[in-house]
């Protein structure tokens, strides 16, 4: 949503002032009565029959013989449209709520193929028949972001560079030539403007609430899927084309499947409490919040993401009105603004030019504290009291990294700065309680990373990366620790397993310091993060290449040390290679900007 000028806003160091006006509602007051209203004016009943041939496909003309246009013809005239269709979009959800799922599947299961996922539109007839409106409208998302992947999978057929919005996609003349234009208005009034029904927009930018959409609508873009799916098969057959998928994304590394943190049941009670407590939450939004936390118990992740990033977007545009001064900024756009979504709640300025206050009120912190912690926690790890014939192996390797470790810590660019770092300790420092403060104390600092040069933005995201290697490093270890010396006191280890397991010991000894020095150069890093713009092109590929090599060594060492694989050895060497590596670029690199003194 475009506005004009609102005022010099307020620094806000909190967001308390998010209490200052209640939200009811975020749909303005002409999109709330175009949804919740406009169809329900005309109290008429139609039989199915109008809708559905005795062979159960869909009368299109009936549906395109309701749309209205605009006087000259050439604009659609949304109002009367969905005014019209109400009565229609009636029948059709009666009659789908009167269908068992077997009789559904029978009908109409095949009609939904070309979608590539008939299974979620099956399964949506349950959901109409719940009455349950947060389901509703989170069947609701999956089905219209589906059907937009699908029908741009149409276009390609004909087509090239599939249109980026929903409403340029719709509008296009690739799907007017497979499904006609009547069709395509059709869609339009459900789908697509500002002017329309809107209902993916809506819902995936968190302005409606869970009662605010009407099952029916959900009803009947179920069976326009299904129409489509009947008029796509006809079209085929005559062209003697075919319909090709494009591939969805897919997480081919396991690590990245790490998403959703491992919350436990307190966590998930506490943060139950915090809806129904928070400011940040709008009361009629609390529903999708409460049903996000349920798929969350339940592991059903994808669905607490599409509850969640919408009513993400719905708090921060709550903070960004209160802060910007703009509370009614809250509401959907009329159709000649733009809502106010992640774009501009995230930009640098507001559209008046005054700077947006967001970023100011909630911070930007840079580092991840978490790993810093779980690798404190290797001090507590329980080991086996061994007699001289079971001395763990390879402690001999431990002079020599601890060598290495305190020549690499003395060519620190900020260690003068670190009051806990002097030089006649190196070798211990990173062992003691004194280095978990320093990283508390190091990480407390605020970092600007927002708006920044690419070069910052790209090093911080390989820094962050390191980071979370070496948390799931840390996790491995102690997952594979505790599980050992439980096995190890129940006697339950064969003979190569307890070797193994003594490996294991040595090398925790030699990459706890290890890991703790990298988690310190990142910290070191991160505070002299505006530094690289200092240096040459040259001279930030060199470091770029260097912190990527760091990044590898970690993802390396998270594989080697995970419970299937027990790799402590290549481990070992992984780690002495590194250690080298390190310690010439730093001592290349000793008076270059690349690692020029500064203070944090």
């Amino acid at each position: 949503m475009r506005e004009g000028d609102s005022g010099t806003p307020q620094q806000c160091g909190s967001v308390r002032m998010l209490e200052t006006f209640p939200v009811t509602t975020c749909l303005s007051p002409t999109v709330h009565h175009m949804v919740c209203n406009l169809g329900f004016e005309i109290e008429v009943s139609y039989d199915i029959r109008r809708v559905l041939c005795e062979d159960n496909r869909v009368c299109w003309k009936t549906l395109s013989d309701t749309i209205s246009y605009i006087a000259s013809g050439e604009r659609l005239d949304y109002v009367q449209s969905v005014r019209l269709l109400g009565p229609l979009c009636e029948a059709v959800h009666t009659h789908l709520s009167s269908l068992s799922s077997d009789v559904f599947k029978e009908q109409f299961g095949w009609c939904f193929y070309w979608t590539n996922n008939a299974e979620l539109f099956l399964s949506t007839l349950a959901v109409l028949q719940s009455l349950d409106g947060t389901q509703i409208s989170l069947s609701l998302m999956k089905v219209t972001s589906c059907l937009e992947r699908s029908l741009g999978d149409v276009y390609l057929m004909i087509g090239k560079d599939c249109p980026f919005l929903l409403r340029d996609l719709l509008a296009s003349a690739e799907l007017a030539e497979v499904f006609s234009p009547p069709v395509m208005d059709v869609l339009r009034v459900f789908l697509g403007s500002p002017e329309s029904l809107n209902l993916r927009n809506i819902l995936w930018h968190g302005f409606a609430s869970p009662y605010e959409i009407p099952p029916k609508y959900c009803s009947m873009l179920i069976l326009l899927t299904a129409g489509l799916g009947q008029l796509l098969k006809t079209y085929l057959a005559q062209t003697a084309s075919s319909l090709e998928h494009r591939p969805y994304f897919v997480f081919h590394d396991l690590q990245e499947l790490h998403v959703f943190p491992d919350l436990n049941d307190e966590a998930l009670s506490l943060a139950e409490k915090l809806v129904n407590k928070s400011t940040f939450v709008l009361q009629h939004m609390t529903p999708f919040w409460t049903e996000a936390i349920i798929a969350f118990r339940q592991g059903r992740y994808a669905n607490c993401a599409i509850l969640l990033l919408p009513q993400l977007e719905t708090g921060l545009r709550l903070i960004f009105t209160t802060v910007n001064k703009c509370p009614h900024r809250m509401l959907t756009a009329e159709s000649s603004s733009l809502y106010t979504t992640f774009d501009e709640v995230l930009a640098k300025q507001l559209n008046s030019d005054s700077d947006n206050q967001v970023p100011l009120t909630l911070g930007e912190p840079a580092m991840v504290l978490d790993c810093s912690e779980s690798l404190q926690r290797w001090t507590l790890l329980h080991s086996p009291p061994l007699d001289h014939s079971q001395q763990v192996p390879g402690l001999e390797d431990m002079a020599e990294f601890s060598h290495e470790t305190a020549h690499i810590l003395g060519l620190l660019p900020f260690q003068e700065d670190v009051d806990s770092l002097h030089s006649e300790d190196l070798d211990s420092w990173l062992l003691t309680d004194k280095w978990i403060n320093t990283m508390t104390e190091l990480c407390s600092k605020r970092i600007r990373t927002l708006y920044c040069h690419r070069w910052v933005l790209e090093a911080v995201g390989v820094l962050r990366k390191v980071s979370t290697q070496c948390h799931l490093v840390s996790n491995n270890i102690i997952s594979a620790s505790e599980l050992r010396f439980e096995q190890w006191l129940s006697k339950t280890l064969r003979s190569r397993q307890r070797q193994n397991y003594l490996r294991m010991l040595s090398s925790i000894q030699v990459l706890s310091p290890i890991l703790r020095l990298v988690m310190t150069l990142v910290t070191g890093d991160l505070h002299n993060i505006h530094r690289i713009l200092e240096m040459t092109p040259s001279e930030y590929q060199e470091y770029l290449k260097h912190i990527k090599l760091v990044l590898q060594y970690t993802e390396n060492l998270a594989i080697y040390t995970s419970l299937e694989k027990n790799r402590w050895d290549e481990s070992i060497e992984l780690t002495r290679r590194i250690l080298l590596k390190i310690r010439l670029f730093y001592e290349k690199h000793k008076s270059s900007h690349i690692i020029k003194d500064s203070h944090p």
